[in-house]
């Protein structure tokens, strides 16, 4: 039976497996389309359909528990308005990250950077025992009413960004990678963001492993010959 992926296509399995390789070296969907020379369309609907399993994939390995965790908040989209800046910039997309040291990442889109809305993520995602590290953002004053006992702090504002082990390096080089890798998605549906997203946070936490093969060990297909 015609895997789900290539339902409503005329797309061959073997053609499915070059797609689903390209797919994995990070290729975009235009490209993907003149290589395997398939419609752009249907090539643009199985690559949302791989990054929906893929979102539901990242959120399956989002639990962190205790360990040393990095949370940091950061704006995707069009380039920052004059004179907006900071946790209030219009216009861009907020994104919550939380870095395990050594580890994975999660990230959650959210609709602002309250403690309302962020305290409740990491309780969620990191156990009490956990040792947080942020910047000096006020949302974070909250955590040791949740039971963080542990959370140490860097003072970006004074340009410190290293004190012993307190530091958000990790998270904000994932910010770093992901906002590179999304910049070539020129013009992304809004809609769609939240997949992308996912999407690099997955590749991300998998970067020392091969994509293809744990692409297709989990679409339960075999490797091009």
């Amino acid at each position: 039976m015609k895997n789900k992926y290539c339902k409503g296509t005329h797309l061959s399995e073997r053609k499915f497996r070059e797609l689903i390789k390209l797919f994995s070296a990070d290729i975009e969907a235009k490209k993907i389309a003149l290589l395997i020379n398939v419609n752009v369309k249907t090539v643009n609907r199985i690559l949302l359909l791989l990054r929906k399993r893929i979102a539901g994939l990242a959120e399956q390995e989002s639990v962190f528990s205790s360990g040393e965790i990095e949370i940091d908040e950061s704006f995707f989209g069009a380039r920052r308005v004059r004179g907006k800046r900071g946790r209030g910039a219009r216009g861009k997309t907020i994104v919550f990250g939380m870095k395990k040291r050594n580890g994975n990442v999660y990230t959650q889109i959210v609709r602002n950077c309250s403690s309302r809305e962020l305290l409740p993520i990491i309780q969620e995602h990191a156990d009490s025992k956990a040792v947080i590290y942020s910047d000096e953002w006020k949302a974070y004053d909250g955590l040791v009413n949740f039971g963080y006992k542990k959370h140490y702090r860097v003072t970006h504002s004074k340009d410190v960004f290293a004190n012993g082990r307190a530091h958000v390096n990790g998270i904000e080089n994932f910010w770093g990678v992901a906002k590179t890798r999304l910049t070539k998605f020129r013009g992304m549906n809004k809609n769609t963001f939240y997949f992308h997203l996912k999407e690099t946070e997955w590749r991300f936490n998998h970067r020392h492993e091969n994509i293809y093969v744990l692409l297709l060990r989990e679409f339960r297909f075999k490797p091009l010959d």
